[in-house]
């Protein structure tokens, strides 16, 4: 009777883990497919009304922030009674920086190439961040996953080129077309490196130390903060102050990166990087969706493909 009921227990917590688990990636997923429908949302007259160093910033600080007051509420702050030894601080310098040069990356990027090609070499980021998982952590993946994630890749090339109207590609044939330079290319191979060797390195930078991931945070969004403050008042390309143009819609933008990049956090300390991967792929069908619905634009028949892929490519990997 005894046994029966530690396996009830057992059974219990692992179904309860599992619904955890679903919940938090599933926010996620909606977290970032909400993302470019936000931004969209935020324009006046086409254009992007507020400083983007400054918003990255500004989620960086509410990171802090939530991170500060959790650390507080859980009884955590008597980790600081001693100040905290460089040797374990100084490595979450890395991912900062990391960040911060893709960040910049991003808009230098679109100099050299359209949107629409930088849309679809930017899913380049899954192939880097698998290749760096396998050898920076060691971790064994079998043939059928490396299928799934290069059907996964393949599901975000689709999506990108799915996603264009080649109606309104040909009305704007001379406005608008497909380049890319070999700068932009060599820019496109640093920006997916360095993204797999950001979310790689914070992977096991949290779960190599035994600390509670609320100082772990701290220490992350402290130098978020100052690296990309220094990022944003050193910039050169951007007339706006620094909370200029800011309207509910960015507010929502901030609040939404912050919660997702705790909850990254979480994910990468408990879980995997690779999972990752999938949020961000699921995402996109999730972008779809709210420009359908909120922006007014057309959801085609081809939306199913990158759909079935990317349902495809997560049951070979988890199965």
């Amino acid at each position: 009777m005894i046994a029966i009921q530690n396996e009830k227990v057992r059974y219990r917590k692992r179904w309860l883990l599992r619904v955890r688990w679903g919940v938090l990636l599933c926010v996620m997923v909606l977290i970032y497919g909400t993302h470019a429908p936000l931004i969209a949302l935020s324009k006046a007259e086409g254009r992007i009304p507020f400083n983007p160093s400054s918003c990255v910033v500004m989620i960086e600080l509410v990171k802090l922030l939530v991170s500060f007051a959790t650390l507080i509420t859980t009884g955590g702050a008597s980790t600081f009674l001693a100040p905290p030894s460089l040797f374990f601080v100084a490595p979450y310098a890395a991912p900062a920086v990391l960040y911060a040069l893709n960040n910049n990356l991003v808009v230098l990027m679109q100099a050299h190439m359209d949107p629409s090609s930088f849309q679809v070499l930017s899913n380049l980021k899954i192939a880097t961040t698998a290749l760096l998982y396998s050898l920076c952590l060691g971790k064994r993946l079998r043939w059928g996953q490396w299928a799934s994630l290069g059907l996964l890749m393949a599901a975000g090339v689709c999506h990108s080129y799915t996603s264009l109207d080649p109606a309104d590609a040909g009305e704007t044939q001379q406005e608008v077309r497909l380049h890319i330079t070999a700068w932009g290319l060599f820019l496109m191979l640093v920006y997916c490196c360095a993204s797999g060797l950001a979310a790689v390195y914070t992977e096991k930078v949290l779960k190599g130390q035994k600390l509670p991931l609320s100082v772990q945070n701290l220490y992350l969004y402290v130098f978020g903060v100052l690296i990309n403050g220094l990022s944003s008042f050193t910039a050169l390309a951007s007339d706006k102050s620094f909370l200029e143009g800011y309207s509910w819609t960015v507010w929502a933008i901030i609040a939404g990166q912050a919660a997702n990049g705790l909850l990254m956090s979480v994910l990468l300390k408990h879980g995997s990087g690779i999972t990752r991967l999938f949020v961000i792929s699921c995402s996109m069908m999730v972008n779809a969706v709210m420009s359908w619905a909120v922006l007014g634009l057309q959801l085609t028949f081809f939306f199913l493909i990158p759909l079935a892929m990317v349902t495809l490519a997560a049951f070979l990997y988890y199965t």
